[in-house]
């Protein structure tokens, strides 16, 4: 298949993602293909995306957005982790805390010195080599590369911000540069003589769009993909049980922790993110599990503060469309497949798409087999993200309830078992390229979970005891003497 080449490009849908990728697009590609964005106002978007991981400040730097600016128009603070509370069991807690942890020598992780000094008695905690952990839970934070005057790295870091507030944002820089957009909403799709191929979008009042390439936005709706060509949506409910959200902000809370709160509950999981004016709350839940009355009795009797709007219901299906390009149709964020936000992952994952489709963006004429690389690693990612999140259900203790019961019983894809096995029994890990998470991500929630390798590498042996209790206790002391010396988090965000 090869058509011709790609000068108009129109772009179905606002909100972060559309302008997101407007922005990108438009940064990325050459000025002679025009790049339009169609939205209606009277369509609302989802909407609550306020937590991202810590690619989102290469992606503000990349389109000449200054953190400062950045920080004042959407209400930001930092991130420096997830704190998973009552996840293994209740009344218990662990972060995945972004950056290193501890320090890696060639051929032999950090983890595997740890692994050893656990089992010959050592009672020190895998976080406590953490410099975000340390920082996150003493409310500090400093935006530097390396714990001065030395090679460690600094905090590694992400954002909450207000969704609809970042939008805004892209909007005005996508404009800025030459994006059109237009108001209206879609009332028919002119296909065109090629099959899978779209020739334009007419608007409810007879307008008419046309274009060579368009991308889908359109959130769960999915209007051009779905909709229009017809591509199937995969399931994966029976890997990830929870099938609705209800979300609604509160009050700000003080001090505001730099982090994200993930809070277990007896048939899903709530989150809090502190943003600057308010708090972002919601609780994803299974509905086999807990009819709305139930889950929104809990939310609200668990809020951090007074309610500021009236709570918003948001059905979901987890999974992913079958190929998210087809034709001249590409889809991304939510037209394209839906992870719950557990590991904030929603706003990340329409950066890579946009990446991804300018990497192989057609230099000419669409063709096959750029089309199938793209769906491959789009595949590939989205897998990788479900297998991460699945880890979080299936790794729990509890008992208290069916829903947990039911996590912890279940089958789980033949890649995520083939990885818990091998750190439980080595401390090892699968090699695998252009992961998402990396292997001090995994370890922070296998280990927060109750994996304990029985095993680690023989290099750890290397060192002697005393030379080995030395290495740790230097090591905590650096991060103590670290994070002691750093502003509160509140000086960020001034």
């Amino acid at each position: 298949m090869e058509t011709g080449n790609i000068g108009n490009i129109v772009i179905l849908g606002g909100g972060t993602a559309g302008w997101m990728t407007a922005a990108l697009l438009r940064r990325a590609l050459p000025e002679k293909i025009s790049i339009t964005l169609i939205e209606s106002d009277q369509i609302g978007t989802v909407g609550v995306g306020e937590a991202t991981i810590p690619p989102i400040r290469q992606l503000n730097q990349v389109l000449g957005i200054d953190e400062r600016e950045f920080l004042r128009e959407t209400q930001g603070t930092a991130k420096l982790g997830i704190m998973f509370e009552g996840w293994r069991v209740n009344g218990e807690s662990y972060m995945h805390a972004f950056g290193p942890v501890g320090k890696n020598f060639p051929f032999c992780d950090f983890h595997h010195y740890w692994a050893r000094a656990r089992i010959e008695g050592d009672g020190s905690d895998y976080w406590d080599y953490s410099l975000n952990y340390q920082a996150a839970i003493a409310g500090k934070f400093s935006a530097v590369s390396k714990i001065p005057a030395t090679n460690f790295s600094g905090l590694s870091y992400a954002y909450h911000f207000d969704a609809g507030l970042y939008a805004s944002l892209l909007r005005r820089h996508a404009e800025a540069k030459g994006v059109l957009r237009i108001e209206g909403k879609v009332g028919d799709v002119l296909n065109s003589s090629r099959r899978d191929f779209l020739a334009g979008l007419q608007l409810e009042d007879g307008r008419e769009v046309c274009g060579d390439l368009f991308v889908d936005c359109s959130g769960f709706a999915g209007l051009l993909i779905g909709q229009s060509l017809g591509v199937r949506y995969l399931s994966w409910d029976d890997w990830l049980p929870c099938d609705r959200a209800i979300a609604v902000p509160s009050s700000g809370v003080a001090p505001i922790p730099p982090f994200t709160r993930s809070i277990a509950h007896d048939a899903g999981w709530q989150w809090q993110i502190p943003l600057q004016h308010r708090t972002g709350n919601g609780l994803v839940f299974s509905s086999t599990h807990w009819d709305d009355d139930q889950a929104l009795s809990v939310l609200m009797r668990n809020l951090p503060g007074e309610p500021l709007a009236e709570p918003k219901i948001i059905p979901f299906k987890t999974g992913c469309r079958e190929k998210q390009w087809q034709g001249n149709v590409v889809s991304i964020g939510l037209s394209s497949g839906f992870l719950e936000p557990l590991e904030s992952t929603s706003i990340h994952l329409i950066q890579t798409g946009v990446t991804r489709l300018i990497n192989f963006f057609p230099h000419q004429k669409i063709c096959d087999e750029e089309i199938a690389e793209f769906n491959r690693l789009s595949r590939l990612e989205l897998e990788s993200v479900r297998d991460f999140i699945i880890l979080h259900y299936k790794l729990n203790e509890r008992r208290d309830s069916s829903f947990w019961q039911d996590c912890a019983s279940m089958d789980v894809p033949d890649s995520l078992h083939r990885k818990i096995e091998l750190f439980r029994k080595t401390g090892k890990f699968p090699k695998e390229a252009d992961s998402l998470f990396s292997d001090s991500a995994w370890l922070q929630v296998m280990i927060g979970q109750g994996v304990r390798p029985k095993s680690y590498h023989p290099a750890a042996g290397d060192l002697t005891e005393k030379q080995l209790r030395a290495f740790l206790q230097g090591m905590r002391a650096m991060i103590g003497s670290s994070v002691e010396s750093m502003p509160p988090h509140a000086h960020f965000i001034l």
